[in-house]
């Protein structure tokens, strides 16, 4: 049987026989796992006890055909308990967390299917430091960092084509000739600004392009973004409002336990509107490559989210049953909107920006931003998006202007 290996520790196998400052690292396939073959992981592991935590990347043969990011690296313990949990946890994130994202990819860039259980795991050292992300712009290298946020301070990803170290444009030159095509490249810049090459992405497949107004608009307060060299976006959105949701849960328990308009009410009933809309979301993502959230209210208010988990309470089974619903819509409701690449919310409400999301490849098409409105306009701009009857489905279109104030179109 020829043993297949994942584009992520090929290259970094290449890149080693190239002298370039990659960790130690070691390719464990999804064999070794099954038949419980840890001889050579011991002996790595060994090498490596006094790091006391290592770092497990996700290493599945089809993962090249996916965006950057879609699989989960873990921070784990240095030894083989550690190293099988971390693969446990990875494969289970691909199942769960990043199922939709999968799907999509599968669906609008012809990602193929994948086995889950085909995941096998890069093992290297665990590197404190700054993330790097570099790829080749028209002429021009850009570098997108990102810090580990240590302290209560947070570090906003940034984007610059002047490093902060010179020899990184000449490493990236080095990288991308020697592989011999155009490729995105991950550093660790440690605490002695040693350049660590820890992953390289063969990107030369990936189109990179250049893109009037319309009535009926919402002037908004700002949208935060790594990128700033377009300011108009179009896209399909949906909306989500919280306190619309939960008051038809909440109305649908009054007809379980009052049985009002003679109807004879179920618990499957109260629990179909959570399903409804969960298949909504997932149905919307994979119809739309590209979307937006709208969110009215992303967050169900306090009151409400009492009295809709607290209800039944004297039918403990079928409140529990509620509460485990309600539970997983959150989580279900996280996952969709991470799919989206453009959110439109109150102020403090905004994506979580990670390496790729903040300056992956995929970002430089179609960047990730969060548009915002100030909370002491909470209720004037609600109103006034509830007046001008957007809804799920529409078409907006998304102008920033030079003071970087947006003013949102619905078509």
């Amino acid at each position: 049987m020829i043993l297949e290996i994942p584009e992520k520790a090929r290259l970094l196998a290449q890149l080693t026989e190239g002298k370039f400052n990659v960790p130690d690292f070691l390719y464990v396939p999804a064999q070794n796992f099954d038949n419980e073959d840890f001889e050579e992981l011991e002996v790595f592991l060994e090498k490596h006890r006094e790091s006391y935590k290592i770092l497990a990347r996700s290493a599945h043969p089809m993962e090249e055909f996916y965006r950057g990011g879609t699989f989960d690296s873990i921070q784990t313990y240095a030894d083989i308990g550690g190293i099988k949990y971390a693969r446990k946890r990875i494969i289970k994130m691909a199942l769960t967390t990043r199922r939709l994202s999968v799907k999509r990819q599968q669906k609008f860039y012809h990602a193929p299917e994948i086995d889950s259980e085909a995941t096998g795991i890069i093992v290297m050292p665990l590197i404190e430091g700054t993330s790097v992300m570099a790829k080749m712009i028209g002429d021009c290298w850009e570098f997108g960092y990102i810090k580990n946020q240590v302290g209560k301070l947070q570090n906003d990803p940034y984007i610059t084509q002047t490093p902060h170290n010179i020899r990184l444009i000449e490493i990236s030159n080095e990288v991308q000739d020697y592989l011999g095509f155009k490729c995105e490249i991950e550093y660790i810049i440690d605490k002695e600004d040693q350049i660590h090459v820890v992953q390289a992405k063969d990107i030369s497949g990936i189109e990179m392009l250049e893109q009037t107004e319309v009535e009926r608009s919402v002037v908004l307060d700002g949208v935060r973004r790594c990128r700033i060299r377009r300011s108009y976006r179009e896209r399909p959105i949906y909306v989500i409002d919280m306190r619309v949701f939960y008051l038809q849960i909440i109305s649908g328990c009054e007809k379980l336990y009052h049985d009002w308009e003679n109807e004879a009410w179920q618990i499957e009933d109260v629990l179909a509107i959570i399903e409804n809309v969960e298949n909504e979301m997932e149905k919307f993502a994979l119809m739309h490559q590209r979307f937006g959230i709208l969110g009215l209210c992303l967050k169900a208010p306090e009151d409400l989210y009492q009295v809709a988990n607290h209800y039944l309470d004297e039918t403990p089974e079928e409140q529990n049953r509620l509460f485990k619903a309600l539970r997983n819509n959150l989580y279900a409701t996280d996952c969709f909107i991470s799919e989206a690449d453009t959110l439109l919310a109150k102020e403090k409400i905004r994506f979580n920006f990670c390496s790729h999301d903040a300056y992956g490849i995929d970002t430089v098409r179609n960047p990730l931003w969060s548009v915002y409105w100030h909370v002491d306009r909470y209720e004037e701009v609600v109103k006034r998006f509830q007046a001008l009857g957007f809804k799920t489905g529409d078409t907006i279109g998304i102008d920033i202007d030079k003071n970087c104030r947006p003013t949102v179109y619905r078509f």
